[in-house]
């Protein structure tokens, strides 16, 4: 057994080495407009030094996510690698104000270096999961104009736990918001703090080895978060802030560029932020980045619920709003944990059939026509210790399919 897996990850690392080289290819994007009319932009191409995403199944889809990534050879217009995410612009498509505002946002995005030309599509879905947006452009490595970054002035930072093969594996880093250099200790100790509460989950418990985790070390100026809400803007690192969409205890950052080159040349895929702050709230973005408060009683149980969002692409299974909906009849969710019945064959029947889960009315903001696996769940609560195992089953197979 072990050779046949030697074998076959040698035979995937020469599937890597036709077309990629050992560097990444950071994408940065601006998305804008409104609920009627979107627009895809090219912003900055630049390169960092090594490739710390997926070697295996290069053009294979982790999950379908609200978009994609697809990169193609532009000689033999070959697919040779894919990735999914969500984006705070979607998000924002939901709201009144896009209904009478044009809005732009960043976003970033990371592939593999490619050795020879190639064309990169850009697709944004509605929910119908209809194609709502699209670009394409073409990218040259050879490209003077990809500018280089992480190559010197590297941010320092912390190794908090080293994976048992680094060369495959899945990478976390943390970053700090709103703590000053004198409160680097407590930022590190946040740091340690959630690290053990998220390998206390399963399957994060069973498969840690296959995680290596950093923490950056960057001080704010001021120390906390902005707070529009109650008039309170601060210096900090990224800028991030309450009030999101006007929804008091949602906290983002909306300067993806400054945080990824914050990043630039640490081993980093996945985003953890710590916001140093004692207002409940937080925030995950599928293949995005997860942001928590610290500084509160429900601090562990947030952070790891939104690295089920960002990391594992987990849809929130409690109701909060009826009046725009994200989920119809029509439309099978994305997210491996919530089903419209649609199309529910490949979610959790097998889990039903092991008497492990259920088909329970109520998610995705719902308390109609949308269903999930149990009657709680970390997703659902922050009293529920563990993951149901719909949730379980959907991180598995997302940590194996990036490291197996």
């Amino acid at each position: 057994m072990l050779l046949v897996c030697l074998c076959g990850l040698t035979a995937q690392a020469q599937v890597f080495d036709e077309w990629f080289c050992d560097r990444t290819l950071r994408l940065d994007y601006v998305f804008a407009g409104d609920v009627q009319h979107q627009q895809l932009y090219v912003d900055q191409l630049v390169q960092m030094p090594r490739w710390y995403g997926r070697r295996t199944h290069l053009a294979e889809l982790p999950l379908a996510g609200n978009g994609q990534i697809t990169v193609r050879s532009h000689r033999s217009q070959q697919v040779i690698y894919r990735h999914s995410f969500s984006t705070l612009f979607q998000e924002w498509l939901a709201t009144d104000e896009a209904k009478h505002t044009q809005r732009s946002f960043e976003n970033v995005f990371l592939v593999p270096f490619p050795l020879d030309t190639v064309d990169i599509t850009v697709q944004l879905f509605d929910f119908h999961n209809h194609v709502q947006a699209t670009m394409t452009h073409t990218v040259s490595p050879s490209d003077v104009l990809i500018s280089r970054q992480g190559e010197r002035l590297v941010s320092p930072y912390v190794t908090l736990q080293q994976a048992a093969d680094t060369t495959c594996c899945i990478h976390i880093a943390y970053v700090p918001e709103g703590y000053t250099a004198g409160q680097m200790p407590q930022y590190l100790d946040h740091c340690r703090q959630a690290m053990k509460a998220l390998f206390r989950h399963e399957p994060f418990k069973s498969l840690r080895p296959r995680f290596n985790i950093i923490a950056l070390t960057t001080p704010s100026v001021d120390s906390g978060v902005s707070i529009p809400g109650k008039g309170l803007w601060l210096n900090t690192v990224l800028g991030s802030h309450f009030d999101t969409f006007y929804v008091p205890r949602y906290l983002t950052t909306l300067h993806l560029k400054q945080l990824h080159n914050l990043l630039a040349g640490t081993p980093y895929e996945h985003i953890i932020i710590l916001a140093n702050t004692p207002n409940y709230g937080g925030g995950g973005i599928y293949n995005s980045y997860n942001l928590s408060y610290t500084g509160g009683d429900k601090f562990e149980p947030v952070v790891v619920h939104e690295f089920g969002h960002s990391f594992g692409g987990l849809g929130d299974e409690y109701p909060y709003g009826e009046e725009d909906p994200m989920y119809f009849a029509d439309t099978e969710p994305w997210e491996p944990n919530l089903t419209t019945l649609h199309d529910f064959s490949q979610k959790w029947q097998n889990l039903i059939d092991q008497g492990r889960a259920s088909l329970v009315e109520g998610g995705g903001y719902q308390t109609k026509g949308v269903w999930r696996g149990q009657a709680d769940c970390r997703m659902r609560t922050n009293e529920e210790p563990d993951f149901c195992p719909v949730c379980q089953q959907a991180l598995e197979r997302l940590i194996r399919f990036y490291t197996d």
